[in-house]
Formats: structure tokens, sequence, C-alpha cells
């Protein structure tokens, strides 16, 4: 599992004297992290199907400050460092504008630094990758933001300017600090469909603002974010492709694949076993993976001997449904007796694939390549009784439209 969220506009603004104040807009946001789903709790549900071999790298790469820090001091040390192994490759880049952080390797290949003084107010994304003694490799990703000045606090919205998303991507502020006055906060930002949607924002904590419609968004509109602030206007819009939504039930281990209404392929998965069981519910992709990493141990799944469960380093055609670890991704050490007759693994949905995904014509392949973040997976016929969160990912759909506008501060 990862952690991280892609496609956030960092919105650097702030609270001075009560009044919402514009500082900086633009970008882009969100890295990829090497971790699987840390800190996640009992909840979280781990990828990898049961009888995955243990194939990882012994190295071990280590960034510090670690994923998601906030406050990041603009002369605080960042560093990656690698046990049992050397570094290959190390970056560290601006997410607004894209710009990169030099920085020193060691010797010995064991770690970098980067060299300089950073901004203010900026989200960095770190990658590294790495190799053991044996040439296995292993890949780390971090996102971190640096202080903002002093009374400030930064929202980062998402989608970013320019995309195109599918039906279900709702618009998310996060902010790096608990918002107080939540109203005049809400009252700043003003987002509007071209399709004519009524949109409603709904504040799931101080920290996060969500906007959607009742119903998903209409195929082909275009969705406007409005921040204003002293007079000062920052537009972002984002247009919505065209509708797919995927159903994966988990009884009869079948993924069917809706395009525009018409059903375009039907697919056989394997989705968690009975005892760790996929989230019923609406689900809606918001990262995609080529190649990821996948470790049990992050979500509290170890053997006796404490090692983790599952341990894999390039798990292909990963695509996020929750922020709590539930993906739907390809599946190579799976034999052709698990797709579309067991259920197998530990809570995400497989399909078949081969080793490094490259093999356009397995269907995981297939459903990556025609699949955009914003589209949404259905997950129905699961042993799971639990109830999926409408926070936990862009789940939002899962929280009736009466309950969803009773959330909004500004009524």
């Amino acid at each position: 599992m990862i952690t991280a969220r892609k496609g956030r506009t960092p919105l650097a603004v702030g609270v001075l004297a009560g009044a919402l104040s514009l500082a900086a807009l633009g970008g882009t946001g969100y890295a990829a992290t090497g971790g699987n789903d840390a800190g996640a709790g009992p909840q979280a549900q781990a990828g990898a199907d049961q009888a995955a071999p243990q194939e990882a790298s012994d190295a071990r790469i280590m960034i510090s400050p670690g994923y998601g820090a906030h406050g990041v001091g603009t002369d605080d040390p960042v560093k990656v460092t690698v046990s049992n192994g050397k570094l290959t490759r190390v970056t560290m880049t601006a997410v607004a504008t894209g710009a990169e952080v030099p920085g020193t390797l060691s010797a010995d290949g064991t770690s970098w630094t980067a060299d300089g003084r950073l901004e203010r107010a900026t989200r960095y994304q770190v990658a590294a990758d790495a190799d053991d003694a044996q040439g296995r490799s292993a890949s780390e990703n971090a996102s971190i933001t640096t202080v903002s000045p002093a009374d400030d606090f930064i929202g980062h919205l998402s989608p970013e300017d320019g995309s195109t998303v599918g039906v279900g991507m709702p618009v998310t502020v996060d902010f790096d600090k608990a918002v107080g006055d939540k109203a005049a906060v809400q009252s700043k930002i003003q987002v509007s469909s071209s399709s004519g949607q009524k949109v409603v924002g709904h504040w799931f904590s101080g920290n996060r603002l969500d906007f959607r419609p009742e119903n998903y968004w209409k195929p082909g509109s275009t969705v406007t974010v409005r921040l204003s602030v002293d007079g000062t206007q920052k537009t972002v819009t984002f247009k919505i492709g065209r509708s797919q939504i995927s159903t994966v039930d988990a009884e009869t281990k079948q993924m069917t694949v809706v395009r525009d209404g018409k059903t375009i392929r039907t697919i056989p998965i394997s989705s968690g076993s009975t005892e760790h069981p996929t989230y019923n519910g609406q689900m809606v992709i918001s990262e995609k993976f080529r190649q990821t990493r996948m470790n049990g141990a992050t979500v509290g799944l170890t053997n006796k001997d404490g090692k983790p469960s599952y341990d894999i380093e390039a798990v292909p055609h990963a695509m996020r449904l929750t922020a709590s670890g539930t993906f739907i991704h390809g599946n190579y050490w799976g034999t052709d007796a698990v797709f579309g007759k067991a259920n197998t693994s530990h809570g995400c949905v497989g399909l078949k694939d081969v080793k490094g995904g490259g093999d356009g014509r397995q269907p995981a392949a297939w459903f990556f390549d025609n699949s955009m973040t914003g589209d949404v997976v259905i997950v129905k016929n699961s042993a799971d009784k639990s109830t999926l969160a409408p926070d936990n990912g862009l789940s939002d759909w899962n929280m009736p439209w009466s309950q969803w506008v009773a959330g909004s501060a500004t009524g």
C-alpha cells in the first residue's frame, strides 16, 4: 500500500484578523510514497494476494522528514539514506513549479542530502531508488510541505487546474491547520459546474472541505473553482471526461466496466478473502502507479516471526481506491485458478497481469490504460460488514445527500 494522493493544487491562503487572504496559488501535488498504509489502523486493507512470493529487495530507504510532514523549516535538513544497498537515483522537486532541488550524494552511495534553503509554503516531492547487492531494486517517495508565514495556513486543492477527471472526482481542499471559522473560509470558495448541477461543500473535519453535486458530475461538463480574497480572484477549472463506472461483484468475482451507459468489458477478479474482505461501497480512483511497493507490515499484517506477510517491490498497474490502502491492481503471482474463481487478497481487487506489467493484453494493463483518476469503482456482495467512511479517500458518494448538505458551514 502507499498513502499519498495526487493532483492537488497548493492554495497558500491565510487567516489574518479573521479574514481569508490570498498569498499564492498554483501547481500540482501529492507525490507517491513508498511505504504502505502506516498508521491506518485496523480498518486498513492490504493489497497483495495471500500467496504472494517474498521478492523484496534487501535495500531499505529512509526519507527524512517522512511522508506528509507539514511545517518543515526552510533550513531543516532533507536527507535520504539506505541500508543494505546503494542509492541509484534521488530527485527532489517543487510541486508547483517542477524546479529540482540540488543535492549531494555521499561517496559510498548510502546517503543524499538536499543543498540550500527551501522555499516557504511550498510542497516538495522526494523520490529515491536503490539497489541491493543482488541488483534488486527498491524505491521510496515522500511529499513534504515547508512552513508557511506566521498566521497563515495552506490549503491543497484537488483536482489540479486544467486536468480531465472521471465523473466521481470531488473537489477537495485539505488544510495544513484546522480551520476555526469554517463559514468564513467556505464562503470564499465557490464551486460551480457548466452542467447546472447544484454543488455543496461538506466539512469532514477542520482540515478537510469537499464539494460535490448530489449525483456524479455530468460527462463533458466543466467544473470551476473560484477563490475570492480581498478583491483578488483565482480560478481553477477542470474537465469531466466520459463516464466510467466499474462494478466489482465479490460474489461472482467479476468486474463489469460500463462506459457512457454501455458495458465495454467484463473482467475476472480476485477480491478480499473471508478473513480480509474488501470494502463494499462507492470508491473513486485517486492515484495511478505503473508499479508500486506493497508491504503487509505497514498495515499490521505480519507473520509470527514479525516479518511482513508480504513485501512486493513492483506491484503493476496499481490504482488507489481508499486512503486506508484499498487498491485495484495487477496480480502476476496468482494462477489462472484464482481470477474469477477465488477471493484471496488482503482487501484489494486483483486483476490478472504479468511481472513488470509489460503485456498490454493483460486485463490489469487494459483496465489501467482505460481508467483515469476520478473514475468510480463500486464493490458489492463482499463479506465485509463495516461501513466505508466517506472521507476514506474520495468515497464521498457513500454519504446520503441530506447528510452531506447538513455538513456545509454556509447552509
